[in-house]
């Protein structure tokens, strides 16, 4: 079933080469976006462009590393705006350093933090709104990497696998109630992000054409979102092969130490 048009969209890691593109998709008059980043140079420089689409702008630069800070300026923000759509893209990435190595505890833990509980507080707060309209849809941003969790980056795949579980498991709980959930699981999208993961990035795209592939999917409510075509369905295949042959096919293709 499709969605009607969302009138007032809150993105978060609206700084980021994908967040920043999906703000500019959506943006248009008769439109309020909230957009929450932490580079205020770069937040500042979206909220202009998409202001001179005819949008309405609203920032945030709320730490979400930051619990408790996070979950109640994320309150606020439910309470002030009737938001028809929420886009969770804030995320960070990290990498082992080297062969027999895993990534360190305080890196992995504020990466899950950003990764998996900012966006449950994300979902949190938005819900006691979109209940009492009737009407919402949340996006989690995935990663094809939640089929099947790449060697060199352990701790990424396994909060974007969490998000998955986590999207799939709510929009089944919250559709009676009108609320969509999406799952969102791009292959590479070109960003500082993905240039500083290790490892070969096959069919990368660029921000914008994500960003359109994105909001159709969305338009669309489809649970998943997935793309490029071909390295989804080589994801997936991953996670239904026995594990020892998909572990010879990563190594193969130098996602391996």
């Amino acid at each position: 079933m499709k969605r009607s048009e969302p009138h007032c969209i809150l993105i978060t890691g609206a700084t980021g080469a994908l967040g920043g593109a999906l703000a500019e998709a959506y943006a248009a008059p008769g439109v309020t976006l909230i957009l929450h980043g932490r580079d205020q140079v770069v937040l500042h420089a979206l909220a202009a462009r998409c202001e001179a689409k005819g949008a309405t702008t609203h920032l945030h630069d709320a730490d979400a590393a930051e619990r408790e800070s996070w979950h109640a300026s994320l309150v606020e923000v439910a309470t002030a705006y009737p938001i028809d759509l929420a886009i969770a893209c804030a995320g960070v990435n990290l990498h082992p350093p080297g062969p027999g190595h895993v990534e360190s505890w305080p890196e992995a833990a504020a990466l899950m933090e950003v990764n998996i509980l900012a966006t449950l507080a994300l979902v949190e707060a938005l819900l006691p709104g979109m209940r009492a309209r009737g009407a919402g849809q949340i996006a989690l941003l995935s990663s094809l990497a939640a089929f099947y969790g790449l060697p060199l980056t352990p701790a990424y795949s396994a909060s974007k696998a969490a998000l998955k579980a986590y999207g799939e498991s709510l929009r089944g709980w919250l559709a009676p109630a009108g609320i969509s959930v999406n799952v969102v699981m791009p292959g590479y999208v070109d960003s500082a992000m993905c240039r500083a993961m290790p490892g070969p990035k096959p069919f990368l795209w660029a921000a914008v054409p994500a960003a359109q592939v994105i909001k159709r999917g969305l338009a669309a409510n489809r649970a998943r979102i997935t793309f490029p075509r071909l390295l989804a369905l080589g994801c997936w295949s991953l996670s239904v092969l026995p594990p020892a042959l998909s572990g010879l096919v990563l190594r193969l293709l130098r996602y391996g130490p």
